[in-house]
């Protein structure tokens, strides 16, 4: 069992700023989990404390069900690949993904098979023979990822390992990862910045933020039902607009919301908390915008100036106007669908099914 469990989790510096405050977390045996949030979040400093490289100031730590608190980080059972591949240069790529076993005092015709073995995986069979000099970026963090593999680890764990390749080669890598994933079965932490890593490879996703966790889910569970306001503005490209609103009715679970340009919104929520006149936050994302087909009776109409319209091929994203506030929205096309342009002024309607409240504290209602 590779189970990961942290237990009220504190990180607190010697001058006494904390920085991980009470984290709790269960991850799974086989689970691939992916840290993501801002820069300084503490997504990073919680992994090298699972690793055993930076102290557990409070809490407890569980791998495989083993208390690891005071665990040294090479009897953990873990192996890390880090943001710079790390590889010795004097070494070619069998001697680098060899160097750990050898340290270890593994027979060398066991070496050879745990080598080939992961070379084959990875497929870098061609290339053992090379220096990390003669190889590209993505050959380089196969390396990397092969000198984990072959330690054959209860729990891999990735500090943002793609951040130093390129966008295309970012994309088959992360296609790779999830491969390696399928294949070894194995238990991974995976940390990153980036949304659409975190989109793309996590079962389940968790998001830091200030040292707190604000949301632990699947990813169309979090990107569909955020639980509150950061969630909903990190997760998603562009993000989700959000539209100051007040409460102007109420009749059961009923609710009519004014807009700053005092459009109207009528939608279906949990009214025993609130109360006319109460300021709340409207959230809806940029390709759940729709174009009025001109029918009268639609509800949720709100005028729009396009003020741009960038092109990206597959789609278009219009920034609009709303009425005559100061607040924009973004709105995303199909490129068969995109007919907004810079200056137009159109009816848009906000579904009552894709849009998100929030309370004044940020919070989804």
């Amino acid at each position: 069992m590779s189970q990961v469990t942290l237990t009220n989790i504190v990180k607190r510096f010697d001058d006494g700023t904390e920085v991980i405050h009470g984290i709790d977390l269960d991850i799974r045996d086989g689970e691939f989990v992916v840290f993501v949030g801002p820069s300084g979040c503490g997504k990073s400093t919680l992994l090298r404390m699972i690793a055993g490289l930076e102290t557990i100031t409070g809490g407890e730590l569980m791998i495989a069900g083993r208390r690891a608190n005071d665990v040294p980080p090479a009897q953990r059972g873990l192996a890390m690949v880090f943001q710079s591949y790390a590889l010795y240069p004097h070494m070619s790529v069998y001697e680098n993904m060899a160097f750990g076993l050898n340290l270890a005092g593994m027979k060398k015709a066991d070496i050879e098979t745990a080598v080939q073995h992961a070379a084959g995986i990875l497929q870098i069979g061609h290339l053992l023979r090379r220096k990390p000099k003669d190889l590209s970026g993505g050959q380089r963090q196969r390396v990397a990822i092969g000198r984990a593999i072959v330690r054959q680890p209860e729990v891999f764990l990735f500090d943002e390992p793609l951040s130093n390749l390129d966008a295309s080669l970012r994309v088959q890598m992360r296609l790779e990862l999830s491969r390696l994933h399928q294949h070894l079965k194995a238990t991974m932490i995976y940390v990153t910045h980036d949304q659409v890593e975190a989109m793309t490879l996590g079962e389940r996703i968790v998001v830091f933020n200030g040292g707190h966790i604000e949301q632990v889910g699947s990813p169309l569970d979090l990107y569909n039902h955020p639980a509150n306001l950061f969630v909903a503005g990190f997760l998603g490209a562009p993000k989700m607009n959000f539209l100051p609103a007040q409460v102007v009715e109420i009749n059961k679970n009923d609710l009519v919301i004014r807009l700053p340009d005092g459009a109207l919104i009528q939608l279906r929520a949990d009214t025993d908390s609130i109360a006319v006149n109460d300021p709340l936050t409207l959230g809806i994302r940029a390709e759940h915008i729709v174009l009025c087909s001109g029918a009268e009776q639609e509800v949720n109409q709100v005028s729009v100036t396009v003020t741009l319209v960038e092109h990206l091929g597959d789609s278009s994203i219009a920034y609009a106007r709303i009425g005559t506030a100061a607040e924009m929205v973004t709105i995303r096309q199909s490129a068969e669908h995109a007919t907004l342009k810079s200056g137009d002024i159109n009816k848009v309607i906000f579904p009552a099914k894709h849009c998100h409240l929030f309370d004044a504290h940020g919070r989804a209602m």
